[in-house]
């Protein structure tokens, strides 16, 4: 999951573009008390621009890729899903119209509606009932191989390199926007990759519906780091999350992260280290402040007092991608974490 700068967004959800005003927002939910609880997400959607390219790659791939994973919602044009031989309707191609017309109108904050030409009205809701669980992954994958799952693909490099060099395991990429879910297709189209699906939905709640234990790794490389100060919760990289990757892990799976940011491995410490179901497997130490700063205010840094951390060695299996050489370029550290599920 590639950072995205310039990004400003109102701290409050959408409401639901169906169901008009004083309806449930998206990201609400009704809690047995009757309560409503809003969840903080790590993504915000945005209309995004697919080139012909990429429409092209959508129409062709989507039903050898895509995972029928998303709930229902009314959109501005059609949406239809192809069965796949073998798969049944366990992967979907969505066939909404290439012109610009079929866009919704998606404003800032309304963060769980598709975007573009593609995801025009697709929610990013996992659909009731969903569970991916070792008779999906047969039917789906048509093997029982390791499952890796990787959180936030980007433009897919990284997960499709991995695919191919690593036929004996399946691969799941989870990304919400677009341009990266297409160019994934693209990437996996051309190398005629039989082990990767990909999922367009909200990360936690999809990996709230695996079974437990169905996981060998989770991978999380460069997430959005959200530099504000008051963007901090929407990091994805919370003590929930850790709680459900952990649940989905097998004993001794693991969980591989990598940052660029300095202030989001700080985070990452103080959400995994104390941690009793994880084991950090570093063995190499890391300086770095102890107190936490936010856009416009990371110069303050060098100031604050600094400890030492264990991290990991870069993980050989992540390959180079032009995100990670504009960071190196750019002279910020690489920042690895490897954590094992006990």
């Amino acid at each position: 999951m590639n950072h995205r700068k310039g990004i400003e967004l109102d701290e409050s959800c959408a409401t639901d573009v169906v169901g008009g005003k004083g309806s449930l927002s998206h990201c609400e939910k009704v809690t047995q008390d009757g309560m409503r609880h809003r969840a903080v997400l790590s993504f915000v959607r945005r209309k995004g621009h697919l080139d012909d390219r990429l429409k092209r790659a959508w129409s062709r791939y989507a039903s050898d890729f895509l995972l029928d994973a998303n709930a229902e919602t009314t959109a501005s044009g059609p949406v239809s899903k192809v069965a796949v031989a073998g798969a049944g309707s366990d992967m979907m191609s969505v066939a909404a119209g290439l012109s610009g017309e079929m866009e919704t109108t998606v404003e800032m904050g309304e963060e769980e509606t598709g975007e573009g030409a593609r995801g025009a009205g697709r929610s990013l809701n996992v659909r009731s009932g969903f569970a991916l669980d070792q008779n999906y992954v047969r039917r789906v994958w048509g093997n029982c191989n390791p499952l890796i799952v990787e959180i936030g693909t980007g433009q897919g490099e990284n997960v499709v390199a991995a695919a191919q060099a690593r036929p004996e395991c399946n691969f799941l990429a989870v990304e919400v926007y677009d341009p990266g879910v297409a160019h994934t297709m693209l990437l996996a189209g051309k190398a005629g990759l039989t082990n990767l699906r990909i999922a367009q939905v909200n990360a936690p709640e999809l990996i709230d519906c695996f079974e437990a234990g169905v996981v060998n790794e989770f991978w999380t490389f460069f997430p959005d780091p959200w530099p504000k100060m008051r963007h901090h919760k929407r990091r994805i990289v919370q003590p929930a999350l850790a709680q459900s990757v952990h649940r989905a892990l097998k004993t001794g799976g693991l969980w591989r992260l990598a940052t660029d940011i300095e202030d989001y491995a700080l985070h990452v410490h103080e959400v995994m280290d104390v941690r009793s179901d994880f084991e950090n497997m570093g063995d190499i130490t890391a300086s770095l402040p102890t107190g936490h700063v936010g856009k416009g205010t990371s110069s303050k840094a060098a100031d604050l007092p600094h400890s030492r951390f264990v991290e990991s060695q870069r993980f050989e299996g992540r390959v180079l991608t032009n995100f990670e050489r504009k960071g190196l370029k750019a002279d910020r550290v690489i920042h690895d974490f490897t954590y094992r599920a006990r």
